[in-house]
């Protein structure tokens, strides 16, 4: 789902973390725990019975997962670090339960594919979001209102069924999330030199990139989906 959380702000008065890579690791840990969770969660849920309760309650299923990314993002300051973690493994769990319609739209082998593109495009843009040194705060801003008024044209589009603006926003939307990974890489590289964090409140730091990236590669791997899907029926 399209769904973006709240930028974090610290005051480097009380959290340190000094070790980049370190928190890289961790971070990155975290997310690919985070895909790990989704996918099983999709795949068990496929398997089942429980496929049908949630082609049946769908947008039900859509909303919670509103909720819980809301629920993150307000009251993320406030939270535990328990909490928070909690919360992101929820969400990779109900993400996964939803994602596991793919397997009724698309073959596996077209799923694996989009896969492997996806980690090796945002894996790439990752690299470039490390490697650049130039302040990305403004692109920031910019991306997150293009991504506003793409999920505004996407729930439009809902009623409105056009093959050829599904298209378009599509590679949009491919574009925007491709752009907020490069950015989002490069904000945790600047926290990690500005902010310091310790124990409990690095926990949080950790978690909240791990979900900002997984939410990133997410969003890239549906629209890759849907491209090839669309390539592939031609």
């Amino acid at each position: 789902m399209d769904y973006r959380n709240q930028e974090y702000v610290l005051d480097s008065n009380d959290y340190s973390i000094r070790d980049f890579n370190g928190m890289l690791t961790k971070t990155f840990t975290r997310m690919f725990l985070g895909l790990l969770v989704t996918a099983i969660s999709a795949i068990l849920t496929y398997s089942t019975s429980l496929i049908n309760f949630v082609i049946g309650f769908y947008w039900l299923l859509a909303i919670i997962e509103i909720v819980l990314v809301l629920v993150f993002s307000l009251g993320f300051k406030k939270l535990s670090p328990q909490a928070v973690t909690a919360l992101y493994y929820a969400y990779a769990v109900l993400n996964g339960v939803t994602l596991s319609t793919i397997f009724y739209v698309y073959e596996l082998a077209l799923i694996g594919k989009s896969f492997i593109m996806t980690a090796v495009l945002f894996g790439a843009l990752a690299y470039l979001g490390h490697s650049t040194d130039k302040d990305l705060s403004k692109m920031g801003s910019i991306l997150t209102v293009a991504l506003l008024v793409g999920i505004v044209a996407t729930i439009i589009n809902l009623f409105i069924g056009s093959t050829m603006f599904s298209i378009a926003l599509d590679w949009i939307m491919l574009l925007i999330f491709s752009g907020l990974t490069i950015y989002d890489m490069n904000k945790i590289k600047m926290m990690s030199q500005m902010v310091e964090a310790e124990g409990a409140s690095a926990e949080k730091l950790y978690v909240y990139c791990a979900m900002e990236l997984y939410l990133d590669f997410i969003n890239i791997f549906l629209r890759i989906l849907r491209i090839l899907g669309r390539s592939n029926r031609k």
